[in-house]
């Protein structure tokens, strides 16, 4: 069954849910949903979100950057904003703004320097209601993707996995970026880390290296109820 997700009006939504995780289990397939802003979905498209099952959408963009919505979220639906990037850190972004944010060389040194971001998101995902989450930024790419990626290894996916997953979002926002009249952003992304020699994929496995999600949680302030109720919302039992 694919990952991908076509809700009318949406893009680069996929479901976490069938890469294989630790000891022969699965991540739940409705567990968690990544996905550009979900603005764009039609009224078709939001029902389909809730027809997945989901009940709970996670908003990792900043205060004043979110874009109007064409039509209205389902009632039920919890919303809740949480902006991942501390935005205030004039240090940390003196050193990976510009050309290097968005890109993925800042992943590491943000989830080495900031637990407590990740940290509070991930808690809110392991606690929210009964149903499905969906996790968002503006293209579902790097925040939303920061957090797939600590998600993925604390439920003991592959590397090799994570990677692949993190890749599918390049060529699934493509549609978004003709649809703003914008231009891909890949191929900027592409010569700023051939600057820095090196690629996507080999910067994706460095900043995986040696890196316990655990106790990086931990670090962040995540208790013991809340890394138990993550288990059981991502891990399906072995067949």
């Amino acid at each position: 069954m694919s990952r991908d997700l076509t809700w009318d009006g949406g893009y680069n939504i996929r479901d976490l849910g069938g890469l294989p995780a630790a000891a022969g289990s699965k991540i739940r397939r409705g567990a968690v949903v990544r996905s550009a802003s979900p603005a764009f979905l039609t009224e078709a498209g939001w029902a389909q979100l809730w027809k997945h099952g989901v009940r709970t959408v996670v908003d990792l963009t900043d205060d004043g950057e979110s874009l109007p919505e064409i039509a209205a979220r389902p009632p039920g639906l919890n919303s809740l904003k949480m902006p991942l990037n501390p935005v205030h850190d004039t240090e940390f972004w003196g050193i990976w703004g510009n050309r290097l944010h968005g890109t993925p060389l800042y992943y590491r040194p943000f989830l080495d320097r900031f637990p407590d971001r990740t940290a509070e998101v991930v808690s809110a995902i392991a606690q929210a209601e009964p149903g499905g989450v969906l996790v968002h930024c503006t293209a579902g790419r790097d925040r939303t993707g920061i957090i797939a990626l600590v998600l993925l290894a604390f439920a003991g996916v592959a590397a090799d996995d994570i990677v692949a997953d993190h890749q599918l979002s390049h060529d699934r926002l493509r549609p978004m970026f003709d649809r703003l009249g914008k231009p891909d952003q890949e191929p900027f992304i592409d010569e700023a880390l051939a600057e820095h020699g090196t690629t996507k994929r080999a910067v994706l496995h460095s900043a995986l290296d040696a890196f316990d999600a655990e106790q990086h949680l931990r670090a962040g302030g995540c208790a013991d109820a809340d890394l138990d109720a993550l288990r059981a919302r991502l891990l399906a039992p072995p067949a």
